[in-house]
């Protein structure tokens, strides 16, 4: 299993219209092939920061995802509201 963990940084004024697009295509996202999870989490000390958190199959999988046309309307939607340049992490879980 992979753990995609996205952190974006949004500007003030365009946090609501992130949200509305994350709203409106998560049932999306998790029903892709491969995804069995997906939660948004927002820092607490900097409302403006979020992180996606999404557990895909594989590898293979997640780059399904990553190129799709869901993908690319979800991200040209999403990337126009960035105050930051986003950072991304592929991780696996050692220990539970």
């Amino acid at each position: 299993m992979i753990i995609r963990i996205v952190k974006m940084g949004f500007l003030p004024e365009q946090i609501d219209a992130f949200l509305e697009i994350f709203e409106k295509n998560k049932s999306k996202i998790k029903n892709f092939d491969g995804c069995s999870h997906l939660k948004l989490i927002r820092d607490t000390s900097q409302i403006n920061q979020f992180f996606t958190y999404s557990h895909w199959e594989t590898e293979q999988h997640l780059n399904n995802y990553r190129n799709s046309s869901l993908f690319k309307e979800v991200w040209a939607n999403t990337k126009s509201k960035f105050n930051q340049k986003p950072e991304a992490w592929s991780t696996k879980e050692i220990c539970n």
